[in-house]
């Protein structure tokens, strides 16, 4: 049964860290190896896409810990234990989608998403990524550590899956649904390329996850 992306995650917080850790291959690996690719320096201005919890934020605020983040993510019950973690950080909590919350323009340092983005379609990633890139100081940047697809029909069939699981429940708002529909890393690229990235770089991976970097 498909559930909203807020219901989802919301209803499974108690044990989101433990299976996010534990539960996807070089878990604790690649948080800290993203959060290591972050800027350093205080007063540092970060924007996290679908920050969920925080956990890349847990490494990165032991290597930086004056760091301004702004996160962003569907889930209240996420914010909720994210602000609850870090009480005594510099960090601004936007609850909502981060295809419509306004990024601003040359604002941030450096952009970040890990395991979020993995969930909607390359034509839908454009204008997000348009934006971001818009809010990205001149020489921002943005690391991406998310799950992809291996093949482009692996990528098709995940799609589609979830296109017959709507039909099959008679969903038909435009909301978005908790279903993973991964791109392959060539059509992430690709993606950010066409929002106006200069070079978009596969930077190490880990099974079916890959980090990326994204220079404006």
């Amino acid at each position: 049964m498909l559930e909203k992306m807020c219901d989802f995650f919301d209803s499974r917080l108690d044990c989101y860290d433990n299976h996010q850790l534990t539960c996807i291959e070089s878990a604790n690996e690649f948080y800290t190896y993203t959060a290591d690719l972050l800027p350093k320096g205080k007063g540092v201005g970060i924007l996290d896409l679908g920050c969920g919890t925080g956990l890349e934020l847990e490494k990165y605020f032991i290597l930086n810990p004056d760091a301004q983040i702004t996160g962003i993510d569907l889930a209240p019950g996420m914010l909720k234990a994210l602000k609850s973690k870090f009480s005594d950080k510099n960090i601004t909590l936007i609850l909502g989608s981060y295809f419509d919350v306004p990024l601003g323009y040359n604002k941030f340092d450096a952009a970040v998403s890990v395991e979020s983005l993995h969930h909607f379609t390359k034509e839908e990633k454009i204008p997000l990524y348009t934006n971001l890139y818009n809010a990205l100081k001149p020489d921002g940047y943005f690391i991406l550590t998310d799950y992809f697809s291996l093949s482009d029909d692996e990528e098709i069939f995940h799609r589609q899956e979830l296109l017959r699981l709507k039909a099959q429940q008679n969903i038909t708002d435009n909301e978005f649904y908790h279903y993973d529909t991964p791109l392959t890393a060539e059509h992430e690229k690709q993606a950010l390329y066409r929002a106006g990235f200069s070079s978009v770089e596969i930077l190490k991976s880990w099974g079916a996850t890959f980090t990326l970097k994204a220079v404006k």
